[in-house]
């Protein structure tokens, strides 16, 4: 690609950004002026929605294992996280896709909840090892489940909140085998 023809396709791209960031400030019925006074760029604005999304995800999931124990709290996790970006799918984008360690405040509220599903597993007679590898493996099946379903490439007759209870089921019980090992 030659200069003057790299040049232009920034100048499209920041053009793009401008326009971007111009819709946002319309739809939010705010001056775009005004809200440059609040939000610096497009990618702060991206940031703040993230950390909006990951703050309130850890909310609902905490009010969701209250009483609850074990496995048990793990379920009521994985379904008030289900819930939540599934009615929250803008939001839920914007959680997958800035990189939420980048910043110590982003970083702080996905290791809360990270924190309690560890103790939770803690006193499961699991190793801190397969408790890891656990917590990885049940985000990627969230947050993979849930950008399919938000995108609607489920195309089987089956009933998806049932294939979700199944995946959920095998992972609670493929982690209850490693127990004591």
């Amino acid at each position: 690609m030659t200069y003057p023809r790299c040049r232009s396709n920034y100048r499209n791209y920041q053009s793009r950004r401008v326009c971007q960031f111009i819709l946002v400030a319309k739809k939010l019925k705010i001056k775009s002026p005004s809200l440059y006074n609040r939000i610096s760029n497009l990618e702060d604005l991206k940031n703040k929605i993230s950390l909006y999304g990951w703050k309130q995800l850890e909310e609902k999931m905490l009010l969701s294992i209250v009483g609850e124990s074990g496995y048990e709290a793990i379920k009521c996790m994985a379904y008030a996280f289900y819930d939540y970006a599934t009615e929250n799918k803008g939001i839920f984008e914007a959680m997958l896709w800035y990189n939420k360690y980048m910043i110590e405040e982003g970083n702080q509220v996905t290791h809360n909840t990270f924190d309690i599903l560890f103790k939770i597993l803690r006193k499961q007679n699991l190793s801190d090892e397969t408790i890891n590898h656990f917590i990885r493996t049940l985000r990627v099946f969230l947050e993979g489940y849930v950008l399919l379903v938000n995108h609607q490439a489920f195309g089987h007759p089956l009933s998806i909140q049932k294939s979700f209870d199944f995946s959920l089921n095998i992972l609670i019980n493929g982690v209850k085998n490693m127990e004591g090992k």
